[in-house]
This record gives structure tokens, sequence and C-alpha cells, in this order.
């Protein structure tokens, strides 16, 4: 990071060495509410832990009376490990949920009385019985899915009986009917509780209602915890924001970092609304902008301000432009290919040429919008021996090798052996499998691979604590595997990216960028959902540090039927004389297939959801039918009212409008329409059409 330092000889100095102006701004904040609004890369994690450090060492606070929450045990883990290197010991930092059920098993015998409940683990099993009670299906993707709208549905505090109307106002698309869904929910709940059990999201309501139903209860905790940190504030749910408000009662002693540009989980009740509404909540906020990007190439930052810049609609709170400050790097590349195992070998060969250059295979990750993606990429980099980690695999700590290599150091570890941290390890690791060279491949190389994770982990220690023996060694393996906190293993990274939110890698690959992918073909219809998939790929983009590639293939499968688009969210970015342009034009020309979406009246191509839908540039004069537009909003207001659904479920305003101008005459024009898929023609095409011709 760029050398900003406050003046030698003050007394914070240690602590507030190498902080930019603005992150500096944040940690010497009163104390009080706090806002800090962080894009991507600009040290959000360094400006918290200094934040909390401060107040520490002001007498604010002392370290036993702060609690730092975020949104995964991996972060929760870096933020403690952090602090511990700033010197501060006995803070909190844990995820909503551990820091629930901590004070729930405290609280248990005055709140509830007798036995603590059993947590449960995976809801799938209770999900099945009330499904099969309300006469659902119980195929295990069904059974996903129901469960996944449960868990919206706690999330967002809405009841059984009130899911059916609260889905439809969040145009959610169940597996069932929504009367059905209900009634599972309504069987899942009973069931669990004759049993006596409770699942993640009755942590937090039960913690909840503990403070705000007991005020003994109440009164010790707020005396114990008087400081308070969120993290990743944009991901918050009405469930947790009401756990976050009674944790704090009627203080204010509250810092929150985000970035609403980062939103993608609104689809599991996650909401920008508590940061952006938070000088609303509290006027006399301090609020702290920090758009210096540290991580990435001014090249990638460009790219990236580019991708969020054409969000249509951003809330003021989200306007923030990252400005680089690292040194230039390549520019990110574009490739258009002809199915996917080209694409899928044209990026094995690249991550080749990388690793070769010296690129290590840790610091190279494939990103994609779905898991099933992945398969292509595991043979393309398993034919050029590529190692690979597919991310949201097995738990490293759970891995049968990890278990054999913590028992051996935690008994080497009794007899109190001497001597440099990493060569122990090692040499305690060696009859285990860690050989000098790594095997060929295959399941040796993996497992040698997280052997040889567990020396690094030595070496980070030693580096970061003088001094430090195998006995802290083992601690520190101890504490990482309970708050899923695992060493960096060698290989390239294969993720969703939803799943690469909050990592970083020297170089990243964004593949399969094609409409009906990103984005994803079910938020078509829904502008809201398809703005969280420009900030799922803005997401992707700014996890690259150095070197940044984006492809797409126009076919499935090899010798298919080349009927792909690439994605609308790359249009305005891809230079006009790219190659991909100019292939994806001479394409088009010779064998018809698909092109980006154009404006009917002046040609040129449409950048957002809103144009696209509508077939023109917004700027494009419009051909409008007035009394039709009134008579299709007639027609919607009935269908509404029968179905017992707000009208927007039936229809947008923006569809209708769409309908309105370009008047189809048939069911291929009315899905030509972005917004009507096959569900919407089913239910209401006939209707439509029955409608336009009668007011030809």
């Amino acid at each position: 990071m760029a050398g900003w330092r406050v003046e030698p000889g003050t007394q914070e100095n240690g602590l507030l060495a190498e902080l930019d102006p603005e992150q500096l701004a944040a940690v010497q904040a009163p104390r009080g509410p706090v806002c800090v609004l962080a894009g991507a890369g600009t040290g959000k994690t360094r400006t918290i832990v200094h934040r909390i450090a401060q107040l520490i060492h002001n007498g604010h606070v002392s370290a036993g009376q702060v609690l730092a929450v975020t949104f995964t045990a991996r972060a929760a883990g870096q933020l403690r490990t952090r602090l511990r290197g700033l010197g501060v010991h006995g803070a909190q930092a844990r995820t909503f949920h551990a820091a629930a059920l901590r004070q729930l098993r405290y609280f248990w015998p005055r709140v509830v009385g007798g036995p603590q409940w059993d947590l449960l683990d995976s809801k799938l099993r209770v999900v099945s019985q009330a499904a099969h009670r309300a006469g659902a299906g119980t195929e295990s993707e069904v059974l996903r899915d129901l469960a996944t709208e449960i868990e919206w549905a706690k999330a967002s505090m809405v009841a059984p009986d009130d899911y059916a109307v609260a889905a439809g106002k969040a145009l959610r698309q169940p597996p069932a009917p929504v009367e059905l869904v209900a009634s599972v929910y309504r069987w899942y709940e009973s069931f669990k509780t004759k049993a006596n059990l409770l699942d993640f999201d009755d942590l937090l309501l039960h913690t909840a209602a503990a403070l705000d139903e007991h005020a003994v209860v109440a009164e010790e905790f707020r005396d114990r915890y008087r400081c308070f940190v969120v993290d990743e504030y944009q991901d918050v749910t009405p469930l947790q924001q009401r756990v976050l408000d009674a944790w704090l009662g009627d203080r204010d002693d509250l810092t929150v970092v985000g970035d609403a540009n980062q939103t993608i989980y609104s689809f599991a009740g996650a909401s920008p609304r508590p940061l952006l509404g938070f000088t609303r909540r509290f006027p006399n906020a301090t609020v702290v902008r920090l758009e210096r990007d540290y991580r990435s190439t001014p090249e990638v930052v460009s790219l990236a301000n580019r991708v969020i810049g054409a969000a249509r609609d951003r809330p003021a709170g989200s306007r923030l432009t990252l400005v680089g400050q690292r040194e230039p790097g390549p520019q990110p590349t574009f490739a258009e290919y002809d199915d996917e195992p080209a694409e899928a070998a044209a990026v094995a060969r690249r991550i080749s040429e990388l690793l070769d250059a010296g690129t290590p295979a840790s610091e190279i990750a494939v990103l994609y919008r779905v898991n099933a993606q992945s398969e292509t990429y595991e043979q393309a980099l398993s034919e050029l021996d590529i190692p690979y980690l597919l991310r949201g695999g097995e738990r490293f700590f759970a891995r049968a090798e990890v278990r054999q290599a913590t028992i051996a150091l935690r008994t080497a570890a009794s007899a109190g052996p001497t001597g440099e941290l990493p060569k122990l390890v090692r040499e305690l690791l060696e009859p285990l499998g860690l050989t000098a060279d790594p095997p060929a491949g295959g399941a040796a190389r993996e497992r040698w691979a997280s052997l040889l994770a567990l020396v690094e982990l030595a070496e980070e220690l030693s580096a970061a604590v003088e001094g430090a023996d195998l006995a802290q060694y083992v601690a520190e393996l101890d504490m990482r595997a309970r708050a899923q906190h695992p060493p960096t293993v060698e290989g390239v990274t294969l993720a969703s990216l939803h799943a690469a939110k909050g990592l970083e890698w020297d170089a990243v690959f964004l593949v399969g960028l094609v409409e009906g992918t990103v984005p994803i073909q079910h938020a078509d219809g829904n502008d809201a959902a398809v703005e969280e998939e420009r900030r799922l790929l803005y997401v992707g983009v700014t996890r690259a540090r150095r070197h940044l590639s984006l492809s797409w293939a126009l076919a499935r499968a090899d010798g298919g039927r080349r009927n792909r688009r690439r994605s609308r969210f790359l249009y305005g970015l891809i230079p006009e004389d790219h190659p991909s342009a100019r292939t994806a034009r001479s394409r088009q020309q010779r064998d018809g297939s698909a092109a980006a979406p154009r404006c009917r009246v002046c040609g040129g191509p449409l950048l957002d959801a809103a144009a696209v839908k509508l077939g023109r540039c917004a700027s494009c004069p419009a051909d409008l039918d007035e009394e039709l537009l009134a008579r299709l909003k007639e027609w919607r207001a009935k269908r509404a009212r029968a179905l017992k659904v707000p009208a927007y479920v039936v229809f947008t305003d923006a569809t209708l409008m769409a309908i309105a101008e370009q008047r189809p005459l048939d069911t291929a024009g009315l899905v030509a329409i972005a917004g009507i898929g096959a569900s919407k023609l089913d239910k209401f095409g006939t209707e439509v059409l029955s409608l336009l011709r009668t007011s030809g």
C-alpha cells in the first residue's frame, strides 16, 4: 500500500502508519455511529481492525467490550488474526450466527429453561418430512429449493401465513405454488419445534427475542458489549438487522462498513437499505468513502468502473468510483469461442502460460456463474496436468491427510521440541507424504498440496509471531479449524462468482459470459434482479489484481448450434474494432448466429436491461400506442386481482410499455420481448395476443 503516514513522533504512529487519508479519517472518527463506504480493494479490513485498535488504545472501550460481526467464518477468522497482529486480544470477531449461538447458550437457562435444544446442521431431513405431509414433491432438488425458500422467509422475518403475499411482492420464483410452499414451511416449523430443534435462523430469532423480552438479560449483555462493528453491511438481512438492533438498544456506538455495489445476496434476503439509510437513522453519523483501490491495476479498475457505471438508478451511497493505486498492467482481454470445450481449452492453455511465467497456481482463478459450468474446466485443466481446487468442495480441515497431520503435530507438540518452526513442521510431515518434489497428479498431488499448505502456514506464523513454537502453531490450527479458515493450498481455484466474494487472485478468468447465464435466465423480466447480476459481474472483475480475461462461447457442446450471444453487460466494454467484435459480426453475416441486441430505431447497441426490453435506446423516439397501454394495464389489474398478487407480478410497467410499442401479433413476437419467457407465455400469452388483435 502507498505510504500514507501520520507525522513521526505522534502517540498513535504505530497504529496509524500506512493508512491513507480516508482510512485515517475512518480510524480516527469519534466514538459513535460511523459509516464507511468501502469500494472493492480499498483496504476495508485494514480500516476495521485499526479502528478497533484505535478505540481501545484511546481508552474509549476495552477489548472485551468489542463485538465485530461479519458474514463468513473465514472473514471472522481473518479479523481475529489481524487484530492479534496489532496486539489486540479479547475482542470478539464472529459471524452473526456464531455470536448468537454463543449468547443463546449462555442465556438459555434464564430465557427458556430446561435442556438446550439441539442445532439442526441440515434442514433437508425435516423439510422432506414437511414436504411429504404437505403433499409437495420430495425429490432432492425440490427439497433444496424449498429449504432455500424457508431460509429466505425466515431471514426476511416472514411467517408461514404471510409467505404467499411476501413472495409475490419480492418476485420470488418458488419451486411450487406459493400456498403449497407456505404449507411446507408451516409443517417444517411444527416438526422442528416438536423435536426440540433449532435451525440457524432460530438462533437469531431467539437471541433477539431474549434481549427484547427480558430486561435483565438485555442489561447484562449491553453491559458486556459496548462497541459494535459490522463488516459487509450491504449483506445484512432484516433478521440480522433485528438482532443488531437488539444488541444496540438505545446506544449508537456502531461502525458499519460496506459497498452497495457488491450486494449480490438479495435472493437470500440481504438488502443494502440499512447501509444506504444509515445517515437517516443516525443523522450525526460520520461517513467516510474509501475509493483508492490498492488491489487491482488501473486497467482492471477502469473496466470495473465501466461495468458498474452502466447500472440504472444507482443510489447516492453506491456511487463509488474506484481509483487504481497500483502500477499499470496488461489490459483485460475479451475472447469469443465456438463452443464451451474450446473456451475451456483456451483458458487452460493461458493458465499454463501464466504458470510457466511464474504465477503460482493458487493465484489463479476461473470464475463462473453456476457450479455446473466447472466440469468442462476440470477436464481441460486435468488434460494439461494443472492442479485445481473446487471452492465449496470438501473442507480443508476435514480432509483425511489434514486430520492425520494435526494428530501428529499435536502429539509432537506435547513433547516440547525446539527448533525453527517451519523446518520442524516439514520434518514431522515428511513421513505422511510431504516429499521434496510434488507427485505427478491425482489424489497423491492433492494430499501433498494439503501438507505443503500446513508448512506454509508455519512460515506465516513464524513471520508474524517472533519465537513461535509448535504448541502455538497447533493452537493456531485448532482456531482456524473452528473458524473454517484454511491456509492457502496450491492449485488453480474453480469457483462460482458468489463463492469468490471476499477473495482475490493475481489472474482471474471470467468465463461463460453469455445471455441466459450472465445475467441468469430467471432474472429476465425483473429489472432489480438483472441489476444484481450486473453487480455479480462487477464482483468478479474486482477479484483480479493484474490479469483479467473475459470470455464466452456461442455453443454449449462441440459442434453445437452457435446461437448464443455474449452478455449484454459486455456491450460498451469491448472496442468495436476488437477481434471478438469483428468475429461476431462476420459470424452473424455468415450463419445468422446471435448478435448484440440493437435499437430498432437507430441501430445502435442496447446497453441496459430497460433498453433491451423496449428494443430501443432511451433517447430514441417511442412509437407508443397510449390507448393500447391503458387497455393492457386494465387487463393486468384484473388478472392481478384474480390471482391475488401485485400487478407487477403479472407484467412490469416496462414490459407492458414494450408490448404497446412493438405490438407483436404472434407468440414469437411476444417472447422476443425481454421478460416474457415460457412461463409468462403459458399463463398470459393467449390473452395478450387476443387483446392486441382486437386493438389492431
